[in-house]
């Protein structure tokens, strides 16, 4: 897949914009994710129209083409992944636990990489996991599934439990104690 090549635009918000030139083609494989990984994740608590989807969008491309280049850039997430749960909005913390599960599914020992940092990132849904959120008046489509941050909570602490290896429920356990395994364990 090529993107356009990426340059910063100067925007008046705190995310920048990467606006793609269309005549300065670059394969997104080639792109340095030590860069541009944490740079999106970074934009995913931005909450105005275009820059929460230009994030969003941006992570999960660059998780869809990572591979390999993942595993490696993953201490540099948790400040933006912790960032944008603190904000405490719905929207916001929705995205970011499905960019999360994304996070999680595009390779292999990601979920196990991401154990030591769950104090960091998993005390916020502790705070969460029971709240009752109002309907919001907002039309969606027929097509798009609305969010509910009681389901995407304990659907994420699955995933990452049973991708996190041997020591990740009893590091879940710790910042959310009324969690309960998903996994059968034999003795």
């Amino acid at each position: 897949m090529e993107l356009c090549h990426p340059a910063i635009c100067q925007t008046g918000c705190n995310f920048p914009v990467i606006c793609f030139h269309p005549y300065l083609k670059v394969d997104i494989e080639t792109l340095d994710y030590n860069h541009y990984l944490p740079l999106f994740f970074d934009g995913l608590s931005e909450t105005a129209h275009p820059y929460a989807f230009l994030a969003r969008q941006g992570a999960e491309d660059l998780l869809d083409h990572g591979g390999d280049k993942i595993l490696p850039v993953i201490p540099q997430l948790i400040i933006p992944i912790r960032n944008a749960l603190n904000t405490r909005n719905h929207q916001v913390m929705c995205t970011t636990m499905k960019v999360l599960q994304h996070l999680v599914r595009s390779g292999d020992k990601v979920g196990e990489a991401l154990v030591p940092y769950f104090r960091q990132i998993l005390h916020i849904f502790d705070l969460f996991k029971d709240k009752k959120t109002k309907p919001s008046g907002v039309v969606r489509s027929h097509l798009q599934k609305p969010e509910n941050i009681r389901e995407l909570i304990p659907e994420t602490l699955e995933l990452l439990e049973r991708t996190g290896g041997n020591d990740a429920f009893v590091h879940i356990k710790i910042m959310v104690p009324t969690y309960q395994s998903c996994v059968a364990y034999s003795p």
